[in-house]
């Protein structure tokens, strides 16, 4: 893939870039929170990830209608083009959303934030793959000992959820272990997107559109066979959902839209980095986006 710009260039964030951020910082803090109060452990997940997606479509296309880009950009749409810059990223995302609203269940909310940072480390790494961006050596032992402390502090976490083996087995097989796997997910899939971005020049709005309905279509594909397909079929699409289901659901959408926005503007590594200094990690935790 072609070279981005230089990776050590020091610009800072506009306003703009910086109030998606803080906005992101409240809506990453209170995800977790939304999920665990309002979406039971009876609500199939990729139903809520499948509705999560449809409310991140909509969202766009409002937006796109709003800035006046959407007739435009439906004249200008291809197919090939679509794929490029979006299939491979939507179909990662796609798994990283369905292994976090695993972890979501399993993981209180500090650990889930803790062992989330991770994904630092890896969007470094695949944006230095993809897009040839090195870091410091400051930069990799900073990152290095980031991922050291969450790892260490997580572990702790986990082993002392309760007295019982089982219960401490079932936070690494169903907690720990699937969001790392989803860090490594986020890492690869945000260095994509900023590929996409900055050399395809996809706006973050058509990639929103445009992976989310991949996604969804992945997602659809898997239910074929799978457990959460069964459910479906047995219990019905909206099993288990009230009202307060949808809080997390449009929780959700702002935050992918949102991340779109700063990718974009201010890349994979440098996003990350800034929004470690302010809490929060800009690769959402939910965004299939972003």
């Amino acid at each position: 893939m072609a070279s981005a710009a230089p990776a050590e260039q020091r610009t800072a964030p506009n306003s703009k870039t910086k109030l998606c951020i803080l906005l992101l910082t409240l809506q990453y803090g209170a995800q977790p929170l939304l999920s665990k109060r309002f979406t039971g452990r009876e609500v199939i997940v990729t139903s809520f990830v499948l509705a999560c997606e449809a409310a991140k479509v909509i969202c766009a296309l409002i937006l796109l209608a709003k800035e006046g880009n959407l007739r435009r950009l439906y004249k200008e749409w291809t197919l090939v083009g679509s794929l490029t810059a979006s299939g491979l990223p939507a179909a990662i995302y796609a798994l990283q959303n369905s292994l976090l609203q695993i972890s979501y269940k399993n993981l209180d909310s500090l650990t889930f934030s803790i062992l989330n940072q991770t994904k630092l480390l890896f969007t470094a790494f695949f944006t230095y793959f993809i897009l040839g961006q090195k870091q410091s050596r400051r930069q990799m032992g900073a990152l290095g000992l980031l991922v050291i402390a969450a790892i260490l502090l997580s572990v702790g976490e986990g082993s002392g959820k309760g007295s019982s083996g089982g219960n401490s087995d079932q936070v690494l097989v169903y907690g720990i272990i699937p969001l790392m796997v989803a860090s490594v997910l986020s890492g690869l899939a945000s260095a994509l997107c900023q590929w996409a971005s900055q050399v395809k020049k996809h706006t973050s709005y058509l990639m929103t559109v445009e992976m989310s309905i991949v996604g969804s279509l992945c997602l659809l594909a898997s239910t074929y066979k799978s457990p959460d397909g069964e459910a479906i079929r047995k219990y019905g699409f909206f099993h288990a959902w009230t009202a307060g289901t949808l809080v997390p659901v449009i929780s959700n959408a702002l935050g992918g839209i949102l991340v779109g926005l700063v990718t974009a503007h201010a890349g994979g590594v440098r996003k990350a980095r800034f929004c470690y200094r302010v809490g929060t990690d800009c690769n959402s935790p939910t965004a299939a986006c972003f």
